[in-house]
């Protein structure tokens, strides 16, 4: 057996999203926090107190790569494969209970 055979390959082509609103290429197979670091590397999202926070472990466990995917707030960017046309938002500051409206 060949030592490449081994190891999975990744097709080479790359795939449009949006981020805030931005379009932004990244490459197919990649997750939403590694397609954040490549784009610009700034944080990924502001906690409730304004600090940066942006993907640190890249295996699920910190939380700290959480972003609003397609509508769905507090998705694990490291966990999450990146598609064709996928929206992503940063949050900023604290989330919303159920319920809420954004009049109140």
């Amino acid at each position: 057996m060949k030592i490449d055979s081994r190891f999975q390959t990744r097709p080479n082509t790359t795939i449009c999203l949006t981020i805030d609103g931005e379009p932004v290429m990244a490459k197919s197979g990649d997750t939403v926090a590694a397609a954040l670091l490549a784009h610009s590397g700034n944080a990924s999202r502001l906690t409730g107190k304004g600090s940066p926070r942006t993907a640190f472990c890249m295996m699920g466990v910190c939380f700290d790569c959480l972003v609003e995917v397609d509508g769905h707030p507090n998705v694990q960017g490291c966990m999450t494969q990146v598609r064709e046309r996928m929206a992503i938002r940063k949050p900023k500051g604290f989330r919303t209970l159920s319920g809420d409206t954004e009049d109140a």
